[in-house]
């Protein structure tokens, strides 16, 4: 393989108000962000929970006129995002409280976005500078409360949206996209059910992971990287097993954050194939990543091996080689009940030549330590369907 540019543009995360209890600062925050009017943009499961009455006693407290939309599918789609841009301007909001998992924070970031934009959201897909047609003066200001510890994109400056027309997932970005102020508070997760906390919690990994393969140069980010992974490692299993062990669940919200910021390094095939699934399929995202893990793993291979060595070795694993790190992927999914194959996911071979020629264009391809073509995608996919390892 070539060598990396060693030329690249970084840029870092924003305010982050982190501990068990900081949601009480939810108003200050918004004050702070230049936010009087905020819309809080959650999913309907979260809707009806105390701890968002909690949220919206709390800025009403502050003096804050806020309001509330909870119209977001678990894959948004863009009649959730004009939905929630009525409810915007319905309210005459200055500014938007993204509140849950990703689906909700995503589509919280997309509705301040947009706010004030004249062109559709596809307008602005992740792909050269697309991002340079917004008017940045139109995208109202954002406080990010993440409720899961998996997408990390209360710290991400994109939103992900799903194309109904043709069953793809689209990256919408913008430098101003990113939060203004994150209330990371440990306590908000504590309620999660063992299997979103495994989704949630492997897709903090997959994100890490794939920033760290990725080839591009960014020594910050893999830095960051590595050590995310070892957070997984040692807090993924506490958190599953005690859902109230707020310090596991602390240590896995770090990660998630850590992830999200390591990724501007690069994704890979992992994500790749499971955006298209779950377009298609309609599957839990972090869960599908947990799926295709190994088997990218073994497909990378010949990029990695010298990288998985070391990776191997911070994390303390007992056998410190490639070998040794496929292995412990192997038993930390079977330890959590992570499908081992497609077919115990729910997902047929029906579509595999649509999955494949949809995930070779996917934004993510790039990042791979291996080139994706279609014949390797189809490898991969039809791998995972047989629980092929090697």
């Amino acid at each position: 393989m070539s060598a990396p540019s060693y030329t690249a543009n970084w840029n870092y995360p924003t305010a982050v108000r982190f501990g068990p209890g900081r949601i009480a600062e939810l108003g200050q925050a918004c004050k702070a962000a230049g936010i009087s009017r905020p819309l809080l943009v959650t999913d309907p499961g979260l809707a009806g929970l105390p701890m968002v009455e909690q949220a919206l006693d709390i800025c009403k407290a502050d003096g804050l006129g806020v309001g509330l939309f909870s119209d977001v599918r678990p894959n948004p789609v863009e009649a959730n995002l004009s939905a929630g841009l009525a409810a915007y301007k319905a309210g005459n909001h200055d500014g938007v409280i993204a509140f849950g998992g990703g689906s909700a924070l995503d589509l919280g970031k997309l509705v301040a976005f947009m706010a004030g934009q004249t062109r559709p959201v596809w307008d602005f897909e992740d792909i050269g500078d697309w991002w340079t047609r917004a008017d940045p003066a139109g995208i109202a200001p954002i406080v990010a409360v993440p409720t899961t510890s998996g997408t990390g994109s209360e710290v991400g400056r994109a939103g992900v949206i799903t194309d109904v027309a043709t069953h793809t997932k689209k990256v919408i970005f913008h430098p101003k996209m990113m939060p203004a102020i994150v209330v990371g508070d440990p306590e908000l997760t504590v309620g999660l059910p063992p299997v979103i906390t495994v989704g949630t919690g492997l897709d903090a990994f997959v994100h890490n992971f794939e920033a760290y393969c990725s080839p591009f140069f960014h020594p910050m980010a893999a830095g960051i990287a590595v050590e995310g992974m070892r957070l997984v490692k040692e807090y993924l299993p506490r958190a599953t097993r005690d859902g109230k062990d707020i310090e596991a669940r602390a240590n896995m919200m770090a990660s998630a954050m850590m992830g999200a910021a390591a990724f501007q390094k690069g994704l890979g095939a992992v994500h790749s194939m499971s955006h298209p699934v779950g377009s298609l399929f309609d599957t839990h995202h972090g869960m599908t990543n947990a799926v295709f893990l190994p088997y990218v793993v073994v497909f990378n291979r010949p990029a990695i091996e010298d990288k998985v060595a070391r990776l191997a070795a911070w994390l303390g694993l007992k056998n410190q080689n490639f070998s040794g790190f496929l292995d412990w992927i192997l038993e930390i999914r079977a330890e959590l009940g992570v499908p081992h194959t497609l077919p115990e996911f729910g997902v047929g071979d029906d579509k595999i030549d649509l999955v494949a020629e949809m995930a070779v264009v996917d934004p993510t391809a790039g990042g791979n330590p291996v080139p994706l073509d279609v014949a390797g995608a189809k490898g991969i996919f039809k791998a995972a369907m047989e629980g092929r390892i090697g």
